[in-house]
């Protein structure tokens, strides 16, 4: 409500009652006080229109600030908006940026991925390849080796290649070696544990044997032996005096006497009946088996050479003089080759074969 209009109201009201007629005097005294009540509702009513004025205008001025307030907000809300899309605009376009980005970054990390599988396949393939390589150097030197030492009778050709092959597998350092690590270590130690003969020490007796072959008399040559001694003893000695010389010829004749008739035992009744030639061939029979003997040493066919020798020995018990020292000396002989052919088996690497073949596979 305008406040100015108010202003005309009111004076248009204070015209209005000054045009009225003057009543005359004569009227009541009720009517006397009229002026004095308008007056103050005049008053009163200005002062309510002053009052409502006032509020209309703080009402509308806090309107006026309202409107403005609401105005900035709404400008700020919508600069705001802007903003605010703006940001969502950049924020999807950032937010594509990065999905690209990680698309990328997921492409080079599965090729990276990809490869680097490849490169541990490679390496796998080539640290096998290289284990493989290894494990068959060994192999072929270990059994080289084995051969060698059956060759020899000695086992420093196996026990070098062993050690050898140890010392490769620690350099390898490879966990799927150690197994055979393990398996060397016990041939090594079971290989130092066993005793073997000295193949050079046999092969001397044996040809030892060969050369006393010749001198070993035979059990039919005891009567022949005896009379070449006593045709010895008939040969007169210097320090002999003629006396004694009778004497000692009355003695082997007295002898001779005695022994016109012999009683003796033949317990193997060929060896009495061999001729001269027989003889002969006898010996050479009997070197020839030492000689097969010594050869199946050397071939190292060990059954052949121990039944050569038995042979030998039986030859020598049942032809020859048990009671000549040479016989005796070539029986003991026999008896001590025959015990070192016992043990002239070489040990076995078998263990380290096998975790050998177990490290080929690839177990």
């Amino acid at each position: 409500m305008n406040p100015e209009s108010n202003v005309e109201s009111s004076a248009s009201t204070a015209a209005a009652s000054a045009t009225e007629p003057v009543t005359p005097v004569a009227a009541s005294a009720p009517q006397k006080t009229t002026p004095a009540v308008a007056r103050s509702l005049v008053l009163t009513l200005g002062a309510v229109a002053l009052l409502a004025l006032l509020l209309s205008v703080l009402l509308w001025q806090r309107l006026s600030a309202t409107q403005e307030q609401l105005a900035r907000q709404s400008a700020d809300s919508g600069a705001h908006a802007v903003e605010a899309r703006t940001m969502a605009r950049q924020a999807q376009d950032q937010t594509r940026e990065l999905a690209a980005r990680l698309a990328v970054m997921e492409a080079r990390l599965s090729e990276v991925a990809l490869q680097r599988t490849q490169l541990e396949e490679l390496m796998q393939s080539l640290s096998r390849s290289r284990d493989e390589n290894l494990v068959v150097d060994i192999e072929s030197s270990i059994r080289l080796a084995q051969q060698q030492a059956q060759l020899t009778g000695s086992v420093e050709p196996l026990l070098a290649a062993l050690k050898t092959a140890e010392q490769r597998v620690t350099r390898a350092a490879q966990p799927r070696l150690t197994p055979l690590q393990r398996a060397i270590a016990r041939d090594v130690a079971r290989i130092k544990a066993t005793t073997v003969s000295d193949t050079p020490a046999l092969l001397v007796k044996m040809d030892e044997l060969v050369r006393l072959a010749d001198e070993l008399p035979l059990a039919n040559a005891v009567a022949a032996a005896s009379a070449t001694g006593k045709v010895a003893a008939l040969k007169p000695r210097r320090e002999d005096s003629v006396a004694s010389w009778w004497q000692r010829s009355l003695q082997l004749v007295v002898d001779e006497l005695r022994s016109l008739v012999r009683v003796s035992r033949v317990e193997q009744p060929e060896a009495a009946l061999l001729s001269p030639d027989q003889s002969f061939f006898l010996r050479e029979n009997f070197k020839l088996k030492l000689l097969n003997a010594r050869l199946g040493l050397l071939s190292r066919q060990l059954e052949s050479a121990r039944a050569d020798l038995g042979s030998a020995a039986a030859t020598l018990n049942k032809y020859f003089d048990a009671s000549s020292r040479k016989t005796q000396a070539a029986a003991s002989l026999l008896q001590q080759m025959q015990g070192q052919m016992k043990t002239l088996e070489l040990p076995r690497v078998d263990e380290t074969l096998a975790a050998l073949a177990t490290a080929a596979a690839g177990r």
